[in-house]
C-alpha cells in the first residue's frame, strides 16, 4: 500500500551527495592520490560537471585466493537445535567456522537476509550509510548485511587455540565460534564467511540457507490510544501472513485486523544515488495488522492474544488502559531518540548504545503498575532505510508497548528526505519518508503524512506536532495547532503539554545547529498565548531543563519546596518550561562548561522522563536508566500546593 507516489522524493541532490561521499572517503582513504578538497570546493565543482561519481560502478565480488578446502560453517541454536534446525521467533545462534588453515584478523562473518541477496563487494556502499548520518565502520557489500562480526570476536581465533581435524588427511586446522542474536523477520538467513575486512571483502564460504519455523508468526504487538475516552485501544502487530487475523481480549471479545504493507516502490530515492530503502537496505516488511479493542473501561486491566488458527497465536498479554480525559491522575514515561542495539557482539547499522538499558528500566517501571502510557517523541528505530532493523526495534519495545499505550511523534530519522515535503532537506530517513513509521505506529493523526494529533489522558491535554512538516504561520499544521490549543477545556484537563522532536532550547553545540530560529519564531508564541505548561522535545541526546522561558528570557524561576525540589508556580503563569528528553539510547551529547541563563539542569546520561500529574501538581523526574537514580526533578503547581511534597509514587 503506497503512501506516496513513486518517485515523489526524487531530486538532483548531487552537491549534498558529493559532500557525503567526501566525508565517507575521508574516513576510508578511498582517494589517496590527492587531499580531499573542502566541501565548498566539491559543491562548486559538481556544478561544473567534474564529478567522477557517476562513473563508479559496482565491482564483482572476488573469491579469496587459495581458500582452505576444509572450510565449513556450522550453525546451531543455543539451548537446542543442531545444524539445519528451523529457527524459532527469537534465538541466539552459535556460528562455528572450522577448517581455517591460517587465521587472519581480516576474516569475518555476515548474517545475510534473504539468502539470495547480493553479497558482492561494493566499495561505495559506505555512502549509503553516510547518507543517513552513520559514520561507523561497516561492511561494504552490495546488500546490507544485517549483522557482521570479525572472527577475532572469539579470543582464541588468532592463536588457533581451537583446533579441529578436517578432511580425509586429518589436517589440523583452526576454528572460531561466534554468537548471533536473531529475531523472526520472516525471510531466510545465511551466514557468509569473508576475508579482506569490511572494505575489500572476498568470499570464502557460505553456510547454506536457514529458515524460520513459522515465517507467518504474529509478533511484536504494541498498543496505542485512538481517542481520549480510553474505552478503545488499537493493537498493531507484524506477520508474514496477509490474511486478516484477530485479537481476542477481555471476556470472549474479538476484533478482526485491517492489513497493510508497503513495498520497495513506496520508498523514496534520488537519481544519482539510490537511497538505502530503495536499494541495498530494503527488506520486505511482511504484513502489518491493526485491530481495535472496544468496550473497555479507563484505568482497567485486561488480557489479549492475537493471531489466527492458521498462523498461530501470541502469548496472552496483560495490559492496562490509560485514564480517560478528566480523571484526576496520570502517570506516564517519556523519551526520544531510542533506537536499538545488538544483543550480541555484532556490528550493525546505527547502534544506539543506551537503548537496551532504557527499555529494561521502563519495563521495570511498568511492572510497578504506576505507568499509564509511554510517549516516544521521535527518532524511533533509526532504521533509516535499513528495513530489517524495524523488526529488531519492535522486538526490543514489545515488553513495554504491549502492556500500555505507546504513543509516538515523528522525527527527522523517520521522515526527512529531499523534495519529499519535509521542512529539512536532509536524507536522514534513508528514503523511508515516513512510510514505515506511519505503518508501524498508526497514531490518531489528522491524515496520512500529516502525523500531528492531540489526545487527553487524565489531567493532561497532549498536543503532538511534527517538527519535520511545515509549521510556519498559516500553514496547515500551524492552523491546526492554533485551533487545538484554543479548544482546551482547562476544567477537564488543567495541564497542557506540548510535544515535538526538534527543540526550541538546547545548550548543546555541534557541527550543525540543533535549534531552528525560524521554528522558534513561528511556534513559540502559540505556547505563551495558550499558556502551555510544559514542553518536551528530543533530537539532542541528553536531558536539559529550562526556567519558565520565552524568547530566550527567563520569565519565571522556580523556588525550593521543603524537600529541596524546584517548584514552578503556574498559579501566576509566566511561560512554559522546556525539557529535552533525547537520552533514550543514541550516543550522548555533551554540554558546554557554561550554559545559558535559561538552562537550569543538564544531565548527559541515558535515561527517561516520568511524570505524575494530579489536578494541581505535576511532578517531573529524569531517571538514569542504569542506576534508576532520579537525576533531576521538579514540580509545576497550580493552587496552594507549593510547600507540600507530593508522594513520589513513580519511584
Amino acid at each position: 500500500m503506497g503512501f506516496f507516489q513513486q518517485g515523489s522524493c526524487s531530486s538532483p541532490l548531487l552537491p549534498l551527495l558529493l559532500v557525503l561521499l567526501g566525508l565517507y572517503c575521508a574516513a576510508v582513504s578511498c582517494w589517496a592520490a590527492a587531499p580531499l578538497p573542502a566541501p565548498e570546493t566539491v559543491m562548486h565543482e559538481s556544478y561544473a560537471g567534474k564529478s567522477e561519481f557517476r562513473t563508479v560502478n559496482r565491482k564483482e565480488l572476488d573469491s579469496c585466493l587459495n581458500p582452505s578446502p576444509y572450510l565449513a560453517i556450522n550453525v546451531s541454536i543455543t539451548g537446542g537445535g543442531g545444524a539445519g534446525a528451523a529457527l524459532p521467533d527469537e534465538a541466539f545462534l552459535q556460528v562455528t567456522v572450522s577448517g581455517v588453515r591460517k587465521p587472519d584478523a581480516s576474516d569475518w562473518v555476515a548474517m545475510i537476509t534473504p539468502s539470495n541477496s547480493s553479497v558482492a563487494g561494493c566499495p561505495l556502499s559506505g555512502v549509503n550509510y553516510v547518507e543517513t548520518g552513520d559514520l561507523a565502520n561497516l561492511p561494504l557489500l552490495c546488500h546490507y548485511p544485517v549483522k557482521a562480526q570479525y572472527l577475532t570476536s572469539d579470543p582464541g581465533y588468532m592463536g588457533c587455540k581451537k583446533r579441529d581435524a578436517s578432511g580425509a588427511c586429518k589436517a589440523r586446522t583452526c576454528a572460531a565460534t561466534l554468537t548471533f542474536h536473531v529475531v523472526n523477520f520472516r525471510t531466510d538467513v545465511e551466514f557468509v564467511l569473508f576475508s579482506g575486512g569490511f572494505k575489500t571483502p572476498c568470499l570464502l564460504k557460505r553456510s547454506g540457507v536457514l529458515r524460520f519455523a513459522n515465517p507467518s508468526s504474529p509478533l511484536y504487538g504494541h498498543l496505542s490510544s485512538i481517542d481520549s475516552k480510553a474505552t478503545s485501544m488499537k493493537l498493531t502487530w507484524v506477520s508474514g501472513d496477509g490474511n486478516p487475523q484477530q485479537v481476542q481480549y477481555g471476556d470472549g471479545k474479538s476484533s478482526t485486523s485491517e492489513v497493510a504493507t508497503f513495498t520497495q516502490d513506496d520508498m523514496s530515492s534520488i537519481a544519482v544515488l539510490p537511497s538505502p530503502a530503495k536499494d541495498f537496505g530494503w527488506h520486505d516488511p511482511g504484513y502489518i495488522h491493526s485491530a481495535v479493542m472496544t468496550g473497555l473501561q479507563p484505568s482497567q486491566s485486561y488480557t489479549y492474544r492475537y493471531g489466527s488458527d492458521s498462523v498461530g497465536w501470541s502469548d496472552t498479554v496483560k495490559f492496562k488502559t490509560p485514564p480517560a480525559a478528566g480523571l484526576d491522575e496520570l502517570s506516564f514515561v517519556i523519551y526520544g531518540d531510542m533506537g536499538k542495539a545488538p544483543l550480541d557482539p555484532s556490528v550493525e547499522h546505527y547502534i544506539q548504545p543506551g537503548s537496551v538499558s532504557v527499555a529494561k528500566a521502563v519495563a521495570k517501571e511498568i511492572q510497578t503498575g504506576n505507568v499509564d502510557s509511554i510517549f516516544h517523541i521521535g527518532d524511533i528505530s533509526y532504521a533509516t532505510g535499513f528495513l530489517v532493523e524495524w523488526d529488531f526495534f519492535l522486538h526490543l519495545i514489545t515488553p513495554l508497548a504491549s502492556q500500555v499505550s505507546y504513543m509516538t511523534a515523528i522525527g527527522n530519522h523517520e521522515r526527512d528526505y529531499p523534495n519529499s515535503g519535509s521542512v529539512y532537506v536532509t536524507p536522514d530517513s534513508g528514503g523511508e519518508c515516513g512510510v514505515a513509521y506511519e505503518s508501524y505506529f498508526p497514531m490518531p493523526a489528522v491524515s496520512k503524512d500529516k502525523p500531528w494529533y492531540s489526545i487527553e489522558q487524565g489531567t493532561v491535554h497532549f498536543i503532538v506536532m511534527s517538527t519535520e512538516h511545515e509549521w510556519s504561520e498559516k500553514s496547515e499544521q500551524y492552523n491546526w495547532m492554533d485551533e487545538d490549543l484554543s479548544s482546551v477545556d482547562r476544567s477537564r484537563t488543567p495541564w497542557v503539554i506540548f510535544i515535538g522532536h526538534r527543540p526550541m532550547y538546547s545548550s548543546h553545540g555541534g557541527i550543525l545547529p540543533n535549534v531552528d530560529s525560524n521554528f522558534v519564531a513561528s511556534v513559540e508564541p502559540l505556547l505563551l498565548n495558550y499558556q502551555v505548561d510544559l514542553v518536551f522535545f528530543g533530537h539532542v541526546h541528553n536531558y536539559e531543563r529550562t526556567c519558565a522561558v520565552y524568547q530566550g528570557d527567563c520569565k519565571g524561576m522556580p523556588t525550593k519546596d521543603k524537600s529541596g525540589i524546584d517548584v514552578y508556580d503556574n498559579s501566576n503563569y509566566t511561560a512554559p518550561v522546556h525539557v529535552i528528553v533525547g537520552a533514550g539510547g543514541f550516543s550522548l551529547d555533551n554540554f558546554p562548561n557554561n550554559g545559558e541563563a535559561w538552562s537550569l539542569s543538564r544531565v548527559s546520561e541515558f535515561g527517561y522522563g516520568k511524570v505524575h500529574a494530579t489536578r494541581t501538581d505535576m511532578l517531573v523526574q529524569f531517571v538514569n536508566s542504569s542506576s534508576t537514580e532520579v537525576r533531576d526533578q521538579f514540580r509545576i503547581v497550580k493552587g496552594a500546593t507549593v510547600n507540600k511534597t507530593p508522594s513520589l509514587i513513580l519511584q
